[in-house]
């Protein structure tokens, strides 16, 4: 790895005790590299963060930054600034205090911290702050000075931890937008852990998508979300999830369709290339559709029908979620409690009843049941 590189990350394990929490993890991150950890609570996400900081000690392997191997290093000594969820602000000190403290701990002269200061206040916003205790902002305001501490330091990297989930809605979709103009102005080496896809999907250069201390898939917004790698992928990425059904190929007068209990569609087109043409059950799969992917009425080749059960109004279109089926109904995969599709406008005079739709067969993802590895090629 060059000088110049971001963070790189060599067989990383952590363990407490006998329970090992991350598993081997491999990851290079560029330099000036938005990349977020994305995951659900206890998959390892936010302990990596805290081994990059230093905070915790890795069990084996290394973590370097900007060419340079900081494993055994003090946080201090990392070239690196991290915002916390609870913003970790001292109550007794002014924005500017608090701003400046970790240069005045470091031996900055007092004019090159003023002018540090300033112009982080001013790229954030937060001049006519500088004098006010914590307790006088707002939350917004307070994760603005909590960045701007770390924007002073003018570190190698950026470490954020969920520092947005304190933050009711629309101050969190603003935030959002401040924190992609920051990174674009600053062009730092950034690493931010989250558990929620709309920050991921939105401020992300690259997701790596956590599972239980191991890295599901790695790959830009778009990938991740048109090419889950597995099925834990593709139940976890999107809103709603997607519908995945179990079903196993099947070579019908030489056309390759998909059959399960209630389910008779044509496959796609990349799975005929890719199957025999037996008239003999492949392997079982488990087939996936986005809820986007569905069209009200008939008029594509493969349909399904779902009984309405709720109905939830987001303006320009409506979440309608059900139990899909036609006279029997169609078991959801491991359990899924209800399908879904997405529908335009008000939708809430289909509530309690049959809706039908249909969907072409490409946009079908299909997985390997048993490993649940994905057959779709990229």
């Amino acid at each position: 790895m060059s000088g110049l590189s971001g963070l790189e990350l060599r067989n990383v394990i952590k363990r407490f005790g006998d329970v090992t929490v991350v598993k081997q993890l491999d990851l290079q991150v560029a330099e000036g590299e938005f990349l977020v950890l994305l995951g659900e609570s206890g998959c390892g996400k936010s302990t990596t963060l805290r081994m990059i900081a230093g905070l915790e000690e890795v069990s084996e392997g290394s973590v370097w930054i900007g060419g340079r191997d900081v494993t055994r290093l003090h946080p201090m000594a990392r070239d690196i600034a991290m915002v916390f969820q609870n913003y970790a602000l001292y109550p007794h000190m002014d924005v500017a205090r608090n701003m400046s403290f970790s240069l005045k701990l470091a031996g900055v002269a007092a004019a090159d911290i003023a002018g540090k200061v300033a112009a982080a206040a001013k790229v954030l916003n937060i001049e006519h702050l500088l004098a006010r205790k914590p307790k006088e902002l707002s939350g917004g305001q307070r994760q603005r000075v909590a960045i701007g501490r770390a924007i002073v330091r003018e570190p190698k990297v950026f470490l954020f931890d969920e520092p947005l989930s304190n933050l009711d809605a629309k101050l969190r979709s603003h935030m959002r937008a401040e924190l992609a103009v920051l990174h674009q102005r600053l062009a730092k080496t950034t690493v931010y852990v989250t558990h929620d896809q709309v920050e991921a999907m939105t401020l992300a250069s690259r997701i790596v998508i956590f599972d239980k201390g191991e890295i599901q898939q790695l790959g830009t917004p778009t990938e991740v979300f048109n090419h889950p790698a597995n099925l834990f992928v593709a139940a976890f990425i999107g809103t709603p999830t997607m519908n995945l059904f179990d079903v196993s190929a099947v070579s019908v007068g030489g056309t390759l369709r998909l059959q399960g209990a209630g389910i008779d569609w044509l496959a796609p087109d990349w799975l005929a290339h890719a199957a025999p043409a037996s008239g003999q059950a492949q392997q079982p799969l488990v087939a996936g559709l986005r809820p986007q992917a569905l069209q009200l009425g008939d008029a594509l080749p493969n349909r399904l029908s779902i009984h309405a059960e709720v109905i939830e109004y987001l303006g320009t279109e409506s979440l309608l979620a059900g139990t899909a089926g036609a006279g029997s109904v169609i078991p959801a995969h491991g359990g899924q409690a209800r399908n879904a599709a997405v529908v335009p406008g008000d939708a809430k005079s289909l509530l309690g009843q049959r809706v039908n739709f249909s969907f072409d067969a490409n946009a079908l993802h299909l997985f390997d049941r048993a490993s649940g590895r994905s057959l779709r090629p990229t």
